[in-house]
């Protein structure tokens, strides 16, 4: 079903952007000149965009514990392996007259994972596919007293909701496809999205179906509405509800979810703009299957009037885990997080990429960033992570802590079109990982990563 809709939106943007009359204006001989030369050999009445994003990077374990937290599938990642990536793409508009737009954009993503993986478990991993392929209207100033009040997509498109903490990638990475920390496929395998933009004011509907590892699909898909109201430049405050549907013998605990999340991003003091608080909650509820609760509370002040703009960042989150001693089952579901900055929403670049997911955990993060220059960003995290319930890891789990960890990253904007990051963190195993895992030794991680983007 999902491949058919595909190819109808390929079909209907072919079509559309070639046959959609080009806006009503006069043109100078040299406009002209410009139309006819048409360098691209593209359609002409199109603005066309190319890009093209690469990347490649090596990352070094010391006495890993790969978890594979993010999709539920054994990972085959040695102590040091290197992911490589190229995602081209392609983008269209075509303004009407009356100032409406059609658009619509198609990328290929290819991803490898190598050095990695014992020859007693098979090759390296790697794949090349579709990642967008969409098409869509939105409204310009011909709807209402603003810009673009109506903004329709449909096909494989990415989509968001607040910081990714519910909700963000909707494309399944590492196993088969390679690419496990890269994560540059974004799109969901099929989405319907409708947006109203009326002043502060936000409403999306969107129906989504998850594009899953080969190896393990499990029928992700969800519905949904979200409001956001924006207060100023500094406030945003959202409410979603979503409902999703899972393959009910893979996880019948995600078949029938309902989820409600509320989410407050704002600076309330205006004479101190720089003081910020980030509050969000997560309620999980399927009948009496599931019903488990999430919820996290930051607060960051910058000083920007300070070289270097130093900015220190407080953040404490709850995932509830799974009492035993009920019948009922609490544990609560990741669902779909994505990385939107250095610990969100994978928390700690050991515990959180390599351990363990958003489920029956208890973090505090200490951060510290500063920017010497305009091109480079530094800074330390301090986590402190605990278990809600540390029976849930087994019987012989008895204590709550599970790991401190401090990592150093440094992002380096080189050039206008190269970036690069690096990491080193240090994670020490608390008394849960020692009794769970049998570890005792601490956990040292390095990356390099290099990113091209034309």
């Amino acid at each position: 079903m999902t491949n058919r809709l595909v190819l109808i939106v390929a079909l209907s943007w072919c079509l559309v952007m070639s046959i959609a009359p080009p806006p009503a204006q006069a043109q100078t001989p040299d406009d002209t000149q410009k139309k006819e030369d048409n360098p691209t050999g593209l359609p002409r009445g199109i603005e066309w965009t190319f890009n093209i994003d690469a990347s490649w990077g090596t990352f070094g374990f010391a006495n890993s514990l790969f978890q594979n937290p993010k999709e539920g599938v054994p990972t085959n990642l040695s102590d040091q392996w290197f992911e490589g990536s190229i995602k081209p793409a392609l983008s269209g508009s075509r303004r009407l007259a009356n100032s409406s737009e059609f658009y619509g954009k198609v990328s290929a993503a290819g991803e490898r994972t190598y050095g990695a993986s014992p020859t007693v478990f098979g090759g390296d991993a790697s794949s090349f596919q579709v990642d967008d392929l969409s098409f869509g209207w939105r409204s310009g100033r011909s709807i209402g007293s603003g810009e673009d009040m109506l903004d329709f997509t449909v096909g494989r498109a990415p989509f968001t909701i607040g910081h990714g903490m519910l909700l963000w990638d909707g494309a399944a990475e590492g196993g088969s496809r390679g690419g496990y920390w890269t994560n540059v496929r974004k799109a969901f395998g099929f989405a319907a999205l409708g947006r109203i933009h009326s002043g502060a004011h936000k409403v999306e509907t969107f129906y989504l179906d998850r594009d899953d590892l080969p190896e393990h699909e499990t029928g992700t898909r969800l519905w949904g509405a979200n409001y956001e109201y924006a207060v100023g430049e500094h406030s945003t405050f959202g409410a979603t509800y979503m409902k999703f549907f899972a393959d009910p013998v893979l996880d019948p605990n995600r078949d029938g979810l309902n989820v409600f999340n509320l989410r407050a991003y704002t600076a309330p003091v205006a004479p101190v703009p720089d003081l910020s608080f980030q509050f969000e909650y997560a309620s999980e509820r399927n009948t009496e299957a599931l019903r488990s609760n999430a919820w996290t509370l930051q607060g960051s002040y910058e000083l920007s009037r300070v070289s270097w703009k130093p900015t220190v960042t407080y953040r404490y989150a709850f995932f509830q885990g799974d009492d035993p001693a009920t019948t009922r089952n609490e544990t609560f579901d990741p669902l779909l997080p994505g990385f939107a900055d250095w610990g969100y929403w994978w928390q700690g670049e050991i515990v959180g990429e390599y351990i363990a997911q958003n489920s029956n955990l208890i973090s505090s993060l200490v951060r510290a960033h500063v920017s010497p220059t305009g091109k480079v960003g530094s800074g330390l995290m301090f986590y402190k992570f605990m278990l809600d319930q540390p029976t849930a890891l087994g019987p012989a789990v008895k204590n709550p802590d599970l790991a401190t960890e401090v990592d150093a990253y440094l992002d380096w904007k080189i050039n206008g079109n190269f970036t690069a990051a690096f990491v080193g963190a240090f994670a020490s195993p608390g008394a849960a990982a020692q009794q769970a895992f049998n570890r005792t030794k601490n956990f040292s991680y390095g990356m390099a990563y290099l990113a091209y983007s034309y």
